[in-house]
Parts: structure tokens; C-alpha cells; sequence
């Protein structure tokens, strides 16, 4: 199980995700309560254990505006969040030549399931049709608002749509995870990762070691959490 610890905003937060084994941490680069600069991760990133993914995530911007961020950053990895655009992914594709990864965000929006089940189906399909992105993230959207609401989509419904249109994808889960929740998400959609931000907070932007230590380890073994 693929595990991201996102929404960081120091490097204590990024360095216990990391030493209680973390595969990921994500910096968001988008309005929210845990946005940061370029300039303060660049702080933070030569100070992590070699290994460890570094994970911008970004509203929608011009490719050259992502590839400059990220390069200041000395990210590994980036995670589009504004939408599915296609031909940005190829923008990038090309220009990261295979040094940056990617991932593709997805949005089930959390009151209307029969209209979302539909959406992310049809985004899913593109997606692997179009075969420069293999891992999708599907986050939970509330209004206007794109992540770190805490609020979980419908995982059962969810559960056809990923079996019927994302098998040949590594799908990520992502909105209102916890450590109370996420072995049951884990069980019900059979995800390649999952991805936490606000559940495992004391605080907008700082992380609870307790809540931290406890999700990674429901994560790891959700077979052994009721």
C-alpha cells in the first residue's frame, strides 16, 4: 500500500511522515489553509532521506509555471488537481522526459453519486486510453472547494465504477480518510494508495504524531483493524 501524507507546511511534519514509513509527502501549491511557496519547500526538501517522493500538488496552471516549481522544489513528483487536461499531461510528459512522475486527480462530487460515478468513469477511461499517466488520485469534492474538506465520497458506490473503469490504473483514495477509516476504505476499494491530509492534523497544516503513527498503521494493516 502506497501511502501520502499531504498537506505539509514544515519540516518536522515531512521528517516523522518519513521515519514512520511514509512513501510520500505532498506540498500543495493551490488556495487552501495549507498552501505554501516554492521557496519554502525548497527549504525543506534537501533536508529529506533519499527515496522518500516529494509530491506537488497543483491547481491549474500553465505547464511552464508547474515545471519551474518544480524544479525549484526538487520535486519528484506532481499531482495535477485543477481538472483533467490531457494535453497538459503531454506538455509535461514531454518536457519532464520521465525525471518527474505524475499523477492525475480525479473528483467524485460527494452529493450527486449517480452523476460522479458517470464522470470519474468516463475520466478514468480517458486516461488509460491516453497511457501517459498510470496512477489517478479520486478526491472527494465538496462545492467549489477541490480537497482537504475532510469529507469521504461513496465508497460503495464507488466500488463498481473503479472495478468497471480503472483496473488497468494505480488508484489512489484520497478525501475524509482517518485512522478510524481508512482499513474499511482500504477493504471496500482495493486502492493501490491512499492519500491523508486534514485527518491526520491537530491543526490546519500540522500534523498529530499520534493521529500520523496510527493511520500509517491501519494503512499498512487493514486486515488486522475492525
Amino acid at each position: 500500500m502506497w501511502i501520502k501524507i499531504c498537506g505539509n507546511t514544515n519540516l518536522d511534519d515531512v521528517r516523522l511522515a518519513a521515519e514512520l514509513g511514509a512513501d510520500a509527502v505532498g506540498f500543495v501549491f493551490a488556495p487552501s489553509p495549507r498552501q505554501v511557496t516554492a521557496a519554502e519547500v525548497a527549504r525543506i526538501t534537501p533536508h529529506l532521506p533519499e527515496g522518500l517522493e516529494c509530491v506537488g500538488v497543483f491547481p491549474a496552471l500553465e505547464a511552464q509555471q508547474i515545471v519551474g516549481i518544480a524544479q525549484e522544489c526538487g520535486l519528484s513528483t506532481v499531482q495535477l488537481h485543477g481538472g483533467v487536461s490531457l494535453d497538459l499531461v503531454r506538455q509535461l510528459d514531454e518536457i519532464f522526459s520521465g525525471q518527474v512522475r505524475l499523477i492525475q486527480t480525479v473528483h467524485w462530487q460527494v452529493d450527486a453519486d449517480a452523476a460522479s460515478a458517470a464522470v470519474v468513469a468516463q475520466q478514468l477511461r480517458q486516461i488509460e486510453a491516453d497511457g501517459l499517466v498510470g496512477r489517478v488520485l479520486v478526491d472527494a469534492k465538496v462545492g467549489p472547494a477541490l480537497g482537504g474538506t475532510g469529507v469521504s465520497f461513496n465508497w460503495n458506490a464507488a466500488r463498481a465504477t473503479f472495478a468497471e473503469a480503472g483496473a488497468g490504473l494505480k488508484l489512489i483514495v484520497a478525501g475524509g480518510l482517518r485512522p478510524e477509516n481508512v482499513a474499511d476504505a482500504i477493504r471496500k476499494l482495493a486502492p493501490w494508495g491512499v492519500d491523508v491530509a486534514s485527518g491526520v492534523e491537530q491543526s490546519p497544516g500540522r500534523k498529530s504524531p499520534e493521529k500520523l503513527a496510527a493511520f500509517i498503521h491501519a494503512a499498512r494493516n487493514p486486515d488486522m483493524v475492525v
